[in-house]
């Protein structure tokens, strides 16, 4: 059992499937640095552009805010997506590869 699960670790599949696994949570994490870190910074540095009205009482600030935040969710879910779609079927395949 130990052999067979040392072979699965060192095949081209496993460690193909890690990469991809890799480079998708990279991305969605920069991604999701990029709109918070973005909003941070614009806080930061331009407040008079966030602190313009675009209604009665209410400043750019807000939907922004709201906008980063629906769209780590939104990350959320296309992480889950590929992950039910992509990721999940192919442990799948490769467990019962080495459990054959």
């Amino acid at each position: 059992m130990q052999k067979d699960v040392h072979t699965m670790l060192e095949s081209s599949d496993f460690k193909a499937l890690v990469a991809k696994r890799g480079k998708i949570s990279t991305l969605l994490m920069i991604l999701l640095f990029v709109f918070y870190y973005g909003y941070v910074l614009l806080i930061g540095f331009n407040k008079p552009f966030l602190a313009q009205k675009i209604g009665v009482s209410t400043t750019l600030g807000i939907p922004l805010g709201v906008g980063v935040i629906i769209a780590s969710w939104l990350l959320t879910v296309v992480y889950v997506l590929w992950a039910n779609s992509i990721y999940d079927p192919e442990v799948k395949r490769l467990r019962t590869k080495l459990f054959k």
